[in-house]
């Protein structure tokens, strides 16, 4: 009975939540902190090698050092005899494999907010540099919160760097999901997981796989060599855009793919955004009032003349424009330098400025000199009395200097 199983004399087995081709989970209790947790426990023919279960060591706790909301949390690892296991944060809720299995396709906005948790995720590991190997919506978890937390970090990774003449006894439990390099037997970077995030999305978004095979080497050949399908043409309402993104995603060649989830998830994010403020646009044309069409008042019927006199409504105060004092010369000589280039003419005139305020080559047939304003028109009468006027205030202080000498000298 897995109740009456205890591991170090600290987790008990309460009951199993579920298998794959490496491991077994099940839920635990730790009785040294109290809580539920979920225990997997590795395959005893995976246990058997040394080098897998120190590349499985190392690469858990490297898991465990990870602390990200998309992330399955790490807890412990370990061992008890023949036994090897790995603790992690219990989720209670379901896998996205089997919402999927319920509903088929998603809704577009719930499904590219999935694919958005699940970018965010793996693009924390990447900048990590570690690479999951094994994306698929079973090992993606949906908690009562709507919360995607991708788990089984670094078991296939292990396996794959040190057993991989058996990789297709164990791993190829889900083939539908690996990267055409992964079927080929070639070590999977973070360009592979950006391809399973992509069939991923295809079967959200459609509520199918892209490929299928009644064995193995078809669905391996099927990545390699299949042509590549378009989601939209399994869910019309698709948006072009996103269903190009997705094709994209599944390219044969790593080159031809986002190379990290990060990036994949930002154009997620922009789609997202783009398409919720286009709905709203589209709301807010809706509920916006038609515009009022004038028409001439339909010929009243005769009435007393009483009654044909129209009721007086003063009109509202107009507030005073306020006059702005009329700039100088000078002030309106330094305005045109400092604003903004004008226009091309009709006639096809280059303007004189650029948008940056320097001179337009084009303008000037190649002049590039300093550029002087013309004066303008009504601001040269006003210098011409101002020079007159100092010339008279000139003349006046000369004409003092005399007297001043005359009242002065005599002292001396």
């Amino acid at each position: 009975m897995p109740g009456e199983t205890l591991l170090n004399q600290r987790y008990e087995l309460v009951a199993q939540q579920g298998s794959g081709g490496l491991s077994v989970i099940y839920r635990a209790l730790d009785r040294k902190l109290g809580r539920i947790v979920a225990l997997k426990i590795l395959r005893p023919n995976l246990t058997k090698e040394p080098a897998f279960l120190e590349k499985f060591q190392q690469e858990a706790r490297f898991v465990a050092m990870m602390s990200h909301p998309n992330i399955v949390t790490v807890h412990d690892v370990g061992s008890d005899g023949a036994t090897h296991y790995i603790v992690m944060e219990m989720i209670e809720g379901n896998d996205l494999k089997k919402l999927i299995k319920a509903r088929g396709g998603l809704p577009l906005d719930k499904a590219l907010d999935y694919g958005i948790q699940i970018c965010a995720g793996l693009g924390f590991a990447h900048r990590s540099q570690l690479v999951h190997a094994d994306v698929k919506p079973q090992n993606i978890l949906i908690n009562r919160e709507g919360v995607l937390k991708v788990t089984d970090f670094g078991i296939a990774q292990a396996y794959t760097d040190t057993m991989p003449q058996t990789r297709s006894e164990v791993v190829w439990g889900s083939p539908h999901y690996f990267a055409p390099e992964q079927a080929k037997g070639e070590k999977p970077s973070p360009a592979s997981d950006v391809y399973s995030i992509g069939i991923v999305l295809f079967e959200m978004f459609t509520g199918r796989l892209p490929y299928v095979g009644s064995s193995q080497r078809e669905l391996a050949l099927a990545h390699i060599q299949g042509e590549i399908p378009k989601a939209k043409e399994f869910n019309p309402d698709l948006p072009n855009d996103l269903s190009n993104i997705i094709a994209k995603v599944m390219s044969k060649r790593p080159n031809d793919r986002y190379q990290h989830a990060d990036q994949l998830g930002h154009i997620l994010q922009e789609i997202r955004e783009r398409g919720r403020h286009s709905a709203q646009a589209t709301a807010a044309g809706r509920l916006a009032p038609p515009t009022a069409v004038r028409q001439q008042p339909a010929a009243a019927p005769s009435r007393p003349a009483a009654a044909q006199t129209p009721s007086y409504v003063p009109p509202a105060p107009r507030a005073p424009v306020p006059i702005a004092p009329r700039p100088t010369a000078a002030q309106a000589a330094q305005s045109s330098l400092s604003a903004p280039a004008p226009p091309p003419a009709p006639g096809g005139t280059k303007p004189l400025l650029n948008a940056d305020g320097t001179i337009n080559v084009e303008s000037t047939g190649g002049y590039t000199g300093p550029f002087v304003p013309k004066r303008q028109a009504k601001g040269e009468g006003a210098d011409i009395v101002t020079i007159i006027l100092v010339i008279l205030a000139f003349l006046a202080v000369a004409g003092l200097v005399p007297l001043y000498l005359l009242g002065v000298f005599p002292l001396l």
